[in-house]
């Protein structure tokens, strides 16, 4: 979150941050002089430096002990040695030697260790703080996850403090002061519900901290939860009204949520819209005495439906039904997206004839005959020149996940194909 500029609660503003700080003086030396062999950083391994003088030039000159003892390792050995040097340790399983020793590690530790439970966890306050100067956002979190920490361990092993009440009053205020900044960092992070729990930590200990309410109100406005977000900012801003942040993250608020609103007002709108036109359509076929079931699996057909045309809200529209005619004796199939109920079968058939497959000229308008299925599984001639509406009211038919199913038979193939329906329907 680029936009975000804040630093943790106890940043002293008044610091040089970038300003180098200047070595102490110190009186010159005109020779070098080298520390003593048991304190080189890297041992020198003798029979090795040994070989090597062995063949080196006698006129060279010699090398200061570091680097005679650098020469006298491999480069897998030199980096086992660097790797139990803490400023050079990658692999915590390989910092210890062949007795499982490390005194620079346990050195470490033991100071992370030094001072009551408030100074510990003071300590790694100012970690967080300084790696937050950086913004190094994942390891700050860490240190004040680890300032946390200690402040709720139930093992007691820190040193006890010679003055309770200031130590109860530092450990109050580095455990404010962890949760505030960790929320800064899980903000920077992305973690917004983590932002959410350490503000709700931080109000708990401080219920007029109003960082908490602005980290916690841009999380929520980040996770989209405008009314959670929109309590949060109102609380902060009546404990400070004059909060710049508090007040650019309120507007921001605001106008997502008139967004949702027009929004919400839209749906509400098409809904009520959807609702009327369902029922307007259902009330005009009880009208017409038309039967209507839906099954389990209905054909696929997108926006396709029973509709009331031109003006779905309108009773004095008519209705259009998606019909599709089988000819069955031949496996081929139309489609018709709107059939009127004032339209007839022999209205459609007139342009969809000739069928380009007729190779033998059997569907013709005057030798065909039309079918459909009753309620009970039996079958009805339908009159060609009949308003569909007429064919459809009654009772005798019924409409199936809203399409209207015609058989068309060449007069020919009629008793045929009654034959295999009739078999059909006995199977």
């Amino acid at each position: 979150m680029g936009q975000i500029e804040e630093l943790p609660d106890d940043y002293d503003e008044s610091l040089e941050v970038n300003k180098q700080p200047q070595p102490p003086a110190t009186e010159a030396k005109d020779e070098f002089t080298p520390p003593p062999p048991e304190e080189l950083p890297i041992p020198i391994k003798e029979e090795r430096l040994k070989d090597l003088n062995a063949g080196a030039d006698p006129m060279a000159p010699q090398m200061p002990p570091a680097m005679e003892a650098v020469s006298t390792h491999t480069t897998d050995e030199l980096a086992d040695i660097l790797n139990r040097t803490p400023l050079f340790m990658t692999d915590i399983n390989k910092a210890y030697d062949e007795n499982g020793e490390n005194p620079f590690l346990d050195a470490i530790r033991a100071l992370q260790n030094e001072g009551t439970r408030g100074d510990v966890a003071q300590n790694f306050r100012e970690q967080g703080n300084e790696a937050a100067r950086e913004k190094r956002w994942a390891d700050a979190k860490e240190h004040y996850s680890k300032g946390i920490a200690v402040l709720l361990a139930k093992e007691d092993k820190w040193d006890k403090p010679e003055d309770e009440k200031e130590e109860a009053r530092l450990r109050r205020e580095v455990e404010e002061a962890c949760y505030i900044n960790r929320a800064l960092c899980h903000l920077e992070l992305k973690n917004y519900r983590s932002t959410t729990l350490d503000c709700a930590a931080v109000l708990k200990l401080n219920p007029k901290n109003v960082k908490a309410y602005y980290r916690s109100a841009m999380a929520l406005f980040s996770l989209d939860k405008i009314v959670e977000a929109e309590d949060v900012a109102s609380r902060g801003l009546k404990l400070d009204p004059n909060n710049k942040a508090l007040q650019m993250v309120a507007g921001k608020i605001g106008e997502r949520k008139a967004v949702l609103e027009r929004i919400a007002a839209r749906k509400k709108a098409e809904d009520e819209r959807t609702r009327k036109e369902k029922t307007l359509l259902s009330v005009a076929l009880k009208a017409r005495q038309i039967r209507t079931r839906k099954t389990d699996q209905p054909p696929e057909m997108e926006d396709v439906g029973i509709r009331l045309s031109p003006d779905p809200l309108s009773p004095e529209s008519t209705l259009e039904f998606p019909a599709v005619f089988l000819y069955h004796m031949d496996a081929q199939t139309d489609f018709i997206k709107a059939f009127s109920e004032m339209h007839s079968i022999e209205d459609h058939l007139d342009y969809i004839f000739p069928l380009p497959w007729d190779q033998k000229g059997e569907y013709k308008i005057n030798t065909v005959e039309c079918f459909m299925e009753t309620v009970t599984g039996g079958l009805i001639r339908a009159g060609k020149k009949v308003p569909l509406v007429q064919i459809l009211s009654g009772g005798k038919v019924e409409v199936v996940d809203e399409l209207v199913k015609i058989y068309i038979v060449p007069t020919s193939k009629s008793a045929k194909f009654i034959a295999e329906m009739k078999a059909r329907k006995e199977t």
